[in-house]
């Protein structure tokens, strides 16, 4: 199986790229993971929301030229469906048991999602009502991937803490 995160933005923090690092290489023996970023647009201070939405459609359209028609995107949305982690986890078995082996993952930067990603995702998924930074959600879906895996492969999850470095 290969996971490929679509991202807006870098993350700048070391503490937060070492998190996710480390979900990554506990990831390993489920998966091969692949991180494409790209720079956020900054939005000028009176932005229209007809100008909000044209730069999101450019942020989004340069993010969806490394998806084919076929490949199976889900979309993180605040307005997505909200899951338990064993929910998640049987909707990624469901589609790996109907033959998906690659799941691309899309995070909008600060100011959200275009309505051309919103319409190509398969699912939107959200991790709640609260806002959280792209960043931020970055962490907590590499978590929630592996906690997935542990779960479809009826392993034991006991989150450990992450090692000072």
């Amino acid at each position: 199986m290969k996971i490929t995160i679509l991202a807006v933005g870098k993350i700048k923090e070391k503490w937060m790229r070492a998190g996710i690092q480390e979900y990554v290489k506990r990831l390993t023996p489920f998966s091969k993971w692949e991180e494409l970023e790209q720079n956020e647009v900054k939005m000028p201070d009176n932005c229209s929301p007809v100008m909000k939405e044209k730069i999101l459609m450019e942020e989004g359209e340069s993010l969806l030229k490394h998806i084919r028609d076929e490949d199976y995107l889900i979309l993180l949305d605040l307005k997505g469906k909200e899951m338990t982690s064993e929910e998640f986890a049987g909707c990624l078995n469901d589609k790996m048991l109907t033959g998906t082996n690659h799941f691309y993952f899309m995070i909008g930067g600060p100011c959200g999602n275009g309505e051309n990603i919103r319409k190509r995702a398969n699912l939107r998924i959200s991790f709640g009502k609260m806002t959280l930074t792209h960043q931020m959600a970055r962490l907590i879906l590499s978590e929630q991937i592996y906690r997935a895996m542990k779960i479809i492969h009826n392993q034991h999850y006991l989150p450990q803490l992450l090692e000072s470095h």
